[in-house]
């Protein structure tokens, strides 16, 4: 049975799809979530601790991000930051999220995992496909961590994913921006290939000319201050290199807007 959500998010896609592009926000709270879609974002990939390149996000936050956009929403897998090479229990957390993210609403998931020595771990993707069915699923940025981005992307094809993240091996998606050109002629349509990492209003024309996109993703944001009165400076809940105690990082309405205007001139 076809349930009104995936009817609305079937015309979500559809619509932005017409436009010839479409624009994914990587966000991290109800509010960027709901900046991404007032702004223009065709789709959102949620995530929790962007710091730390997103991990997986609560339950919470995602039935609380359904409620207040219709946009497709896909969820980041990974439990935590750091490489993706996976222990056993690790990927048992991978499993129960996946089920949990799919029985709260999820629309799709991002995942990716790696073997030792660089390669797409092939058997486990497998496994983890398997359990996301039937949703679609994003092979994230581990892909720029690999030894062959060539063979890597033949793997990923071959097992099934929808599109592939990538800054193209690269610092951000500029420097990568040979490498991205060079996987959108490989992929031939077979997968999509998006764009993400660095890509700002000032860059974006370019990367979209020079790589051949349809899609691209970006966090777009700002910092926003604290409304805290009552301040301890001597305190820092995070790490070292953490954001500042008092400062927030939204999602931009402003910049989703110039970002997607830019994109549909572009394409």
């Amino acid at each position: 049975m076809v349930t009104s959500n995936a009817i609305l998010v079937a015309m979500s896609i559809c619509i932005w799809m017409s436009e010839g592009f479409l624009m994914e926000v990587c966000v991290d709270s109800v509010e960027s979530a709901i900046n991404a879609e007032r702004g223009g974002a065709g789709r959102i990939e949620l995530c929790s601790s962007l710091l730390e390149g997103g991990i997986t996000p609560s339950v919470g936050l995602l039935q609380v991000v359904k409620q207040y956009v219709r946009i497709p929403v896909y969820v980041m897998i990974r439990p935590r930051g750091g490489d993706f090479l996976y222990s056993d229990r690790e990927v048992e957390v991978m499993r129960k999220d996946i089920e949990m993210m799919k029985n709260y609403g999820a629309d799709g998931l991002v995942l990716g995992c790696l073997t030792e020595d660089g390669r797409v771990d092939a058997e486990l993707c497998m496994e983890l496909l398997a359990a996301s069915r039937p949703l679609p699923v994003t092979f994230h940025r581990a892909f720029d961590m690999v030894h062959d981005p060539v063979v890597a992307l033949e793997t990923v094809i071959s097992l099934g994913f929808e599109r592939v993240l990538t800054s193209g091996l690269d610092s951000s998606v500029l420097e990568g921006l040979p490498l991205i050109k060079r996987l959108v002629e490989q992929a031939k349509g077979r997968i999509v290939i998006m764009p993400g990492g660095g890509i700002t209003e000032r860059n974006l024309q370019r990367i979209l000319e020079g790589s051949g996109a349809q899609e691209f993703h970006c966090s777009a944001r700002s910092s926003k201050e604290s409304t805290m009165k009552f301040r301890n400076s001597s305190v820092n809940m995070g790490a070292a290199l953490s954001v500042p105690e008092y400062s927030l990082k939204v999602a931009d309405v402003t910049k989703v807007r110039t970002l997607n205007a830019i994109a549909k001139n572009t394409l």
